[in-house]
């Protein structure tokens, strides 16, 4: 295989609290293939969205980030700031998860489609005109030419989100982050959300991180899914192996909070107990221990490191690994 579009090594993020110095994200290793989907998965404030504005370098200006962020044999953590704003929009894209926030409310779609694409294609205003055009009508708009004098809140939610996913794709980016992007949407926008950026996604051959804390978002999406907890990834495995031998009792508890079309009318939704731990607090040993229906005392005790199971590419962070007898269909 060819070497990695993106690679993530050790990766940590610390941001300095009243309470004391919260650990965001907590020694990840990741890496990524170009044309290939890795989603991220986890409850909110496990990390997810921090590890990805480590990537884009969008972290806030007080944080501590150390490991490297190789990308296209560049390492971001290092480049200067100039050469890292040419880069983002450019051959590193990113589509957030509120596009009501994510759009300037003050300005047209047109203005902010056309921005973009005359700062990174050097493209004049007819010709950034058409293109915007163009990427309006292939992300599923109506009468797209009209649309560019529209402001965002003359759109619908799902509307934003498929300017926001037009603007992310107006330059071919190499890598697209989607960052929670169905949020807020109802399940038949979200099913066309997501279908389009796979269309996309495999149409132009980019690399894609799908950030999500829901794991039927990523079932059938992504080649291979991380989930994280406590700011560590915790399991890790192409995503047809998650889900047919998954051993991380986390991936088990995430997996059960999904709503099921066959469960009975007013069957409770299965929720994972207790809380997530405090990030300025950390536990001596797994982090996920005191919610944990398998955990013993040396889950308190220690803290368990990421453990390459019996199919390659699988690795689980657990003294107790779940041993499933029948998978389940991703």
């Amino acid at each position: 295989m060819s070497a990695p579009l993106l690679t993530i090594e050790d990766v940590a993020v610390e941001l300095p609290t009243l309470r004391g110095n919260l650990r965001a994200v907590d020694h990840v290793d990741l890496s990524l293939q170009a044309g290939r989907t890795l989603g991220i998965v986890g409850e909110s404030g496990c990390g997810k969205t921090m590890l990805s504005r480590a990537v884009l370098q969008l972290l806030p200006k007080k944080a501590k980030l150390t490991g490297r962020v190789m990308f296209d044999g560049q390492d971001l953590v290092r480049l200067e700031p100039e050469s890292l704003r040419r880069l983002r929009g450019r051959d590193l894209a990113v589509v957030f998860q509120d596009p009501m926030t994510s759009l300037n409310p003050v300005l047209t779609i047109g203005t902010q489609l056309m921005e973009t694409i005359q700062e990174h294609l050097e493209l004049d205003a007819p010709a950034a005109k058409a293109r915007s055009i163009e990427l309006l009508a292939a992300v599923g708009i109506p009468a797209p030419e009209q649309r560019l004098a529209q402001y965002p809140h003359q759109c619908s939610g799902g509307m934003r989100q498929r300017i926001a996913i037009a603007i992310a794709l107006s330059c071919e980016p190499k890598l697209l982050i989607a960052d929670e992007p169905t949020t807020a949407l109802d399940v038949t926008i979200q099913a066309q959300i997501l279908d389009l950026l796979a269309r996309e996604q495999r149409r132009r051959h980019m690399a894609m991180i799908i950030i999500t804390h829901d794991l039927g978002v990523v079932a059938g999406r992504a080649d291979e899914v991380a989930v994280m907890y406590a700011g560590r990834v915790v399991e890790r495995a192409p995503t047809q192996v998650l889900f047919k031998r998954m051993h991380m009792p986390y991936t088990e508890a995430l997996l059960a909070a999904i709503p099921k079309l066959d469960a009975a009318p007013h069957t409770p939704l299965p929720a994972i107990s207790g809380r997530p731990p405090d990030p300025t607090r950390p536990l001596k040993g797994c982090s996920f221990a005191p919610r944990c229906n398998y955990s013993t005392a040396r889950c308190h005790e220690a803290k368990p490191v990421l453990t390459s199971a019996e199919m390659p590419g699988h690795v689980y962070a657990c003294f107790h690994p779940i041993r499933m007898t029948e998978g389940i269909e991703a």
